[in-house]
């Protein structure tokens, strides 16, 4: 009888784990769903919630940190108008969840209209029950635009 209360003990904590590191994933893939549907609105002020106050980002034409990234957003210099995801990995280290994603990435950076193709890393940290983005680095890919325009 006491093998089989800890056989039971054993399962529910491996199911309660699994399911727990599922809704995790599925709250970050949202969360950087959502992430891009606000750049695609320039909604700065919920990306401004989302960015941590050292959130750092790092494109093509340079790195700074969250208060240039929210300006840049609001005065639409760079204006993130469609990520076109193809797949996405989440990885987790602790209170750490780094995501990969393959996308396409429409955007309007300085009036001129651009497609390219993009590694995107996020990493977000859970703090105070709450997940921060921590950065948010652009690697251009090698390959070709898959997105049909």
């Amino acid at each position: 009888m006491k093998s089989i209360v800890l056989f039971l003990s054993f399962l529910l904590l491996t199911i309660s784990g699994a399911w727990a590191q599922t809704h995790t994933e599925e709250t970050i893939k949202q969360l950087s769903k959502d992430k891009w549907q606000w750049m695609a609105n320039k909604n700065a002020d919920k990306l401004a919630v989302l960015f941590d106050e050292k959130c750092e980002f790092v494109h093509m034409g340079g790195t700074w940190g969250k208060a240039r990234e929210v300006d840049i957003i609001k005065a639409g210099f760079i204006w993130y108008k469609q990520a076109e995801v193809y797949s996405t990995k989440i990885k987790f280290y602790g209170n750490t969840a780094i995501l990969l994603s393959d996308i396409d990435l429409v955007a309007q950076v300085g009036g001129n209209v651009v497609t390219n193709p993009f590694m995107v890393t996020e990493v977000y940290v859970l703090e105070n029950n709450t997940w921060k983005m921590a950065q948010l680095t652009f690697s251009h890919l090698s390959r070709q635009v898959k997105l049909k325009q």
